[in-house]
């Protein structure tokens, strides 16, 4: 299941974008605003720390720069 010490960074991570985002919602990503609008703040906090993840292995296994508004090339 990977690392537990990761993992609960990366919970910690978007639980911080959550408390943000209620805070400061006109800075915050459209996105998480929409999954708050229909999850609990755990689940979205969950959530977020997997598409973290996510984002963070397809950095590293691609080897490039992070890039905040990437549009894929395969997007529709």
């Amino acid at each position: 299941m990977g690392d537990r010490y990761l993992r609960k960074l990366l919970v910690i991570g978007a639980t911080s974008l959550i408390r943000r985002a209620r805070h400061k919602p006109d800075t915050a990503d459209p996105r998480l605003l929409a999954l708050l609008a229909r999850k609990p703040a755990r689940v979205a906090s969950v959530a977020m720390a997997n598409k973290m993840a996510r984002v963070v292995w397809a950095v590293m296994a691609r080897r490039e720069t992070y890039q905040v508004r990437h549009v894929p090339i395969f997007a529709a």
